[in-house]
């Protein structure tokens, strides 16, 4: 990732990464200048600049070999500060600024000063903060700089939950901000020991030094831990289902597209660039764990919904569980994290859920809009009146799933082949379990949308067009990501995508929406408008023994996840992980 022999002196681009995090801040300085008449037209104006800056960058990472540095007032670490952009930054910045360009335009209706030009200049000065923050993320060079803007992020973040100010939605922002600042504090404590121990927190040169101190491994263990209560990995979810079901479309896009994969970036940096040689392959394992019970209690949960808006969220939970999968993938003969297609595998799979989820959510914002409500069991003839907020989903879906040449598709099979390498079968069954669960949710919400409805249908506002055409841009995007040449940017091998198109990955597809439709049967409680028919009521006797053991185990994971969305679960959750991760690293080193 970080190449430290290079990564200690300014180079030609490197301005462009001053510009990447000062572009947005400028922009809310003149919002607050002007005033709420003028917020949203800044903000559209910061857009596009912001878009073309992260688009110099993702051209000038590989004309400097890989990697562009600036020292901030020259002084190099530690006693200065250094932005670092290497091919993980570029594409995460390139990502973050097409999502907040398309939620930008997807929110020019919704949020006008002359509607309520108090939310309105709420929302255009949030959306530029997260923006810099995150950009922030992307390019900071050491753990100090990354916690300021990990901070940053999550104060904009979370007004972001309680725009429209209704006692539901400030009860959810409160539950987001007390536990994101709890693993602020984790984070912060685990930094200071380290800083205690080396005199610096550049992340190149604690890479240089860095060894298995049983006070390091304290550190690591607490930072590990603060960061996975910030990406809200199960069981540490206490805030995100409430928190993303809440907000309005727009800010749910970007709280679960960008916000949740900041605190995820940051571990990535200190596993694998700061510690490659500290965690254990138990730990890592220990990590993919906890993300096959996101998998598998968020997708669940998620098929036992009512609010389509709320399904989206426990999907959100899923899909992070799936992030998780490379590190153990990642572990070396020697135990040590390596910089290949594992990681390429995560980060590809980062870029695909940021945007399809972010296009799903906004694509369910329309719905809602449209008809008022977003039942799921209400939704039929809803692909009808609603053409494009129905195919932005399926899109979206369909690039959640798998479906080539998706950067979901792209991902699974890299992780796949890293699995079959290191014999690691067991998380390649997880892998092909996961596309099963989101086949089934996927085509949950397709078969309702699509049936017939009983009665008329007509929608109660007629949103405007690009709204939608924006999504369905964005969720296209997530579609055609393997077409995309990654190679100048992430460690991929190039017989990769002939293999997706192959009668081995065509197989794979079919055995996930064979799978996915039988889950969604299964473990769904409600009743398909077609459920009357013969076909439907022959099916039903045949299955409805299993059906009924299905629903007894989606009752249980119903109860488990409420129970561990309580504070007292969630604390003694946080004090176990914690608890587990620390003896996990000290049994290895």
């Amino acid at each position: 990732m970080l190449p430290p022999a290079s990564a200690l002196a300014t180079t030609t681009s490197g301005f462009l990464l001053v510009l990447s995090i000062a572009i947005p801040v400028a922009g809310i300085l003149l919002a607050f200048t002007l005033g709420d008449r003028y917020v949203r037209q800044v903000a559209l104006a910061v857009v596009p600049l912001g878009l073309a800056i992260a688009g110099a960058i993702l051209l000038a990472v590989p004309q400097g070999g890989g990697l562009i540095v600036y020292l901030l007032g020259a002084w190099s670490p530690p006693l200065g500060v250094a932005l670092r952009a290497d091919g993980l930054s570029a594409v995460m910045l390139a990502t973050t600024a097409i999502v907040i360009c398309v939620v930008a335009v997807f929110a020019t209706t919704d949020f006008r000063p002359a509607s309520d030009a108090r939310t309105s200049f709420a929302f255009w000065i949030l959306l530029l903060a997260v923006w810099a923050a995150l950009n922030m993320i992307f390019v900071g060079g050491d753990l100090f700089t990354l916690y300021v803007a990990l901070e940053l992020l999550t104060f904009a973040a979370v007004p972001l939950v309680s725009l429209d100010g209704r006692a539901e939605t400030l009860q959810a922002a409160l539950r987001y901000l007390v536990f994101a600042l709890l693993g602020s504090v984790l984070y912060l404590l685990g930094a200071a020991l380290l800083y205690g121990f080396y005199g610096t927190l550049d992340m190149v040169l604690m890479s240089r030094v860095v060894s298995a101190q049983p006070g390091v491994l304290i550190a690591v263990a607490l930072m590990t831990i603060g960061l996975l209560a910030k990406t809200a990995l199960f069981p540490l979810h206490l805030w995100l289902p409430s928190a993303h079901a809440g907000a309005p479309a727009a800010a749910s896009a970007i709280l679960s597209g960008l916000v949740v994969k900041g605190s995820f970036f940051i571990l990535l940096r200190l596993w694998f660039d700061v510690i490659p040689g500290l965690p254990s392959f138990a730990a890592a394992q220990f990590l993919a764990a906890l993300g096959t019970g996101a998998i598998v209690i968020g997708s669940v949960v998620a098929l036992r919904q009512e609010r389509l808006k709320l399904l989206v969220a426990y999907s959100t939970l899923a899909q992070i569980g799936y992030l998780f999968l490379m590190f153990p993938l990642a572990v070396n003969a020697v135990g040590q994290l390596e910089t290949g297609q594992a990681l390429a595998a995560g980060l590809l799979q980062t870029i695909s859920h940021a945007t399809a989820k972010a296009a799903m959510f906004l694509a369910v914002g329309s719905i809602y809009t449209e008809l008022g409500h977003d039942r799921i069991t209400g939704l039929g003839g809803a692909a009808r009146v609603l053409p494009l907020s129905v195919l932005t989903f399926a899109v979206g879906g369909l690039a959640l799933m798998g479906v080539q040449p998706s950067g979901a598709a792209f991902a699974k099979e890299l992780l796949l082949q890293e699995a079959m390498r290191t014999g690691q079968w067991w998380w390649a069954a997880v892998l092909h379990a996961g596309g099963m669960f989101t086949t089934a949710y996927v085509l949950l919400v397709l078969a309702f949308a699509l049936a017939p409805s009983d009665q008329p249908i007509a929608p109660i506002q007629t949103a405007l067009p690009r709204r939608d055409l924006a999504a369905l841009a964005l969720a296209t995007c997530s579609l055609l990501l393997g077409l995309v040449p990654w190679e100048p940017y992430l460690p991929i091998s190039h017989d990769v995508m002939p293999k997706l198109f192959s009668r081995d990955g065509l197989a794979k597809l079919l055995l996930s929406v064979l799978g996915g439709a039988t889950l969604a049967i299964l473990l769904n409680p409600w009743r398909h408008p077609l459920a009357a028919s013969s076909g439907w009521k022959a099916m039903g006797k045949v299955l409805e023994p299993l059906r009924r053991i299905c629903f007894r185990f989606g009752d249980l994971v119903d109860k488990a996840d409420s129970i561990l969305r309580q504070w007292a679960a969630a604390g003694i959750s946080l004090l176990l992980l914690g608890l587990a991760l620390a003896v996990l690293m000290f049994a290895a080193n």
